[in-house]
């Protein structure tokens, strides 16, 4: 029987190593108490913040030490949650680390809106007063620009304190899934029992049997059914929490709100659906291109995974995924690519799926750690750029970190996908102009325009959703799980015209964690479009683009994500990345199309 293995099972040199941030729980415990009553120190700042640049420079650089205690907390904590989300020890690690988290952001809420009494010319003065607040001249910037948007500090203080309860929906969402939901076991051809994971259900769904793949499919989605009522009514609840938060700080919808933190421009996201259901039509052509390889009459829901050239694509294991990768990233220079290999050395990647382990895929850590990345890495090519991926999120923390101070080596999701992004983009250059194996080349052709299609268009679909049921609920109207199932199933219809779109994709929306991330889906579509841009100037002018991005990504959260990336020699402002990836995906369509012998 194939099934998921315990996390005692797997060998530790494929888990990451969590004692490098703490050796211990009693010392993760003894830090707890430890940050916990320095919280103390800051709440003495309170009214008195901007009484001298002296005493408001003591006050940043004593909050920016308490701080990065808290995250080393939070992030140990969420990390063991991840690994085991049935282990009840570990998930209330993490629930003492949210109250930690949201401890401190309550008594730090004065802050900001105390800086906000100060007018551009009070930030000159004290700058000119106090030499060292320059370091920090773009903060007070953004500071003073949500200046509309901040309350008193009682009410800010409130909203703190409320962080940890308005994460329930998507804490809710996360147990559920991740936890409490076993899906079912079913017979493959070859006569095994296989287990029905989140973790596997998309390898699954690319097995050359096209009856196993229906019935995983089916097997799948029914066991979603089951818990509808409580998955819609998490969801419901998430998106009510962002208009209300929304209306809190004076926007007029949550969308305003969620794009204004980072302060992308609104037109952004429209920008980006305007454009892509603009060009539905290589998307539809990539479907009736899967219907034709498949040579099936009408291309089906448990279709849409498969590989143009009709079978499974050749097994990667991590030890060859991983020397892929480091040769890839040649382009962007020695170091950048050396730092990928000591990194995947030093045990920054938690490799297999476990049971219990969170879904997915991702990069954490923080300024005084190493980046920890998550994987349920399933021997395939799917799985190779899925540690590109994160790996690029990674590489970026590691260059912002080694350029910027603390207080700027954050950097919003609008400029990370597009980190995570330019690595996937050169490996598939480098396989297609390097691999000779000409079945792994057609996969990678294969993989790269399923990249396309689930990150350009998919989340773009998924974009659409979140506004649409952002604005009915903003309109006064009812989120029910009926309501969901019409408006992504009509959205599936749109996307995916050519296939037939049957009642249980409808549900797919249950199956989304990122739809608890207020307006989070948009940027990987963004992201895409700008790493294209990127990877084609790269790959054109060598070493002097390959500078300018590695300056983008040090620039940490030290400027504006639009400006950062035209650092990086890209407006996003503009439709033009966009259109030119949009134009990137259909040459690939005529060059697989080719290769295959497809109308």
């Amino acid at each position: 029987m194939s099934s998921v293995p315990e996390r005692s099972d797997i060998d530790s040199e494929y888990k990451w190593d969590l004692e490098s941030i703490y050796a211990s729980d009693d010392d993760w415990e003894a830090a707890f108490e430890d940050v916990q009553g320095r919280l103390e120190e800051l709440a003495e700042y309170e009214g008195r913040v901007t009484e001298t640049p002296g005493g408001l420079l003591e006050l940043l650089e004593r909050q920016e030490d308490i701080m990065r205690d808290v995250s080393k907390v939070v992030s140990y904590a969420s990390l063991r949650s991840a690994e085991d989300t049935r282990n009840q020890e570990y998930q209330a690690l993490q629930a003492r680390a949210e109250s930690l988290s949201s401890e401190a952001q309550s008594t730090v809420s004065f802050v900001e809106p105390e800086l906000q009494e100060l007018s551009e010319e009070d930030v000159e003065s004290f700058v000119e007063a106090e030499p060292a607040l320059a370091e920090y001249e773009h903060y007070f910037d953004d500071v003073l620009r949500m200046k509309p948007h901040t309350r008193s500090a009682e009410v800010e203080e409130l909203l703190a304190e409320l962080g940890e309860v308005a994460g329930a929906p998507s804490d809710i969402y996360n147990m559920l899934s991740n936890a409490d939901m076993t899906f079912p076991t079913v017979e493959n051809p070859e006569g095994e029992s296989v287990e029905i994971s989140q973790g596997n259900f998309t390898k699954l769904q690319k097995h050359p049997n096209r009856e196993f793949r229906r019935e995983v499919y089916e097997q799948f989605y029914d066991e979603w059914a089951d818990v509808r009522n409580s998955v819609g009514t998490a969801l419901k609840n998430s998106v009510k929490k962002d208009v209300k938060y929304a209306k809190a700080r004076n926007y007029d919808t949550a969308r305003a709100a969620a794009l204004d933190g980072p302060n992308v421009p609104v037109e952004v996201y429209d920008t980006l659906l305007e454009t892509v259901r603009d060009n539905l039509d290589y998307l539809h052509r990539h479907a009736e291109l899967k219907r034709e390889a498949l040579d099936v009459e009408e291309l089906e829901m448990w279709d849409l995974y498969m590989s143009l050239t009709g079978d499974e694509g050749p097994e990667v294991t991590y030890e060859e995924a991983t020397e892929y990768i480091v040769e890839a990233v040649a382009p962007l220079g020695e170091e950048y690519q050396s730092r990928v290999a000591e990194g995947l050395e030093n045990r920054w990647v938690d490799v297999y799926e476990n049971r219990g382990k969170r879904a997915g895929a991702f990069s954490a850590g923080t300024y005084d750690t190493q980046p920890f990345i998550m994987m349920n890495y399933q021997d395939d090519i799917a799985s190779m750029f899925t540690l590109a991926h994160e790996l690029g999120h990674s590489l970026h923390s590691e260059l912002a970190k080694d350029e910027q101070p603390w207080h700027y080596a954050d950097y919003t999701i609008f400029v990370a996908e597009v980190a995570s992004t330019v690595n996937e983009t050169l490996l598939t250059h480098h396989l297609l102009e390097n691999v000779e194996d000409e079945a792994l080349r057609t996969h990678v052709l294969d993989e790269y325009l399923e990249r396309f299609r689930s990150t350009l268009y998919r989340q773009t679909m998924f974009a659409d959703f979140e506004h649409q049921i952002h604005t009915v609920s903003e309109d006064g109207g009812a989120l029910t799980p009926d309501r969901f199932d019409d408006l992504y199933g009509d959205l599936k219809q749109e996307f995916y015209a050519p296939a037939n779109v049957d009642d249980r994709i409808a549900r797919e929306w249950m199956r989304i964690p990122h739809f608890y991330y207020n307006y989070y889906v948009y940027q990987y579509s963004t992201g895409i479009s700008a790493a294209v841009a990127i990877v084609e100037r790269i790959l054109n002018d060598g070493e002097e683009a390959a500078a300018d991005y590695r300056e983008a990504l040090a620039l940490g959260g030290s400027a504006y994500p639009i400006d950062v990336l035209e650092t990086a020699g890209v407006d996003m402002a503009s439709p033009d990345p966009i259109e030119s990836a949009l134009g990137v995906y259909g040459d690939y369509l005529d060059e697989i199309a080719d290769l295959l012998d497809l109308e």
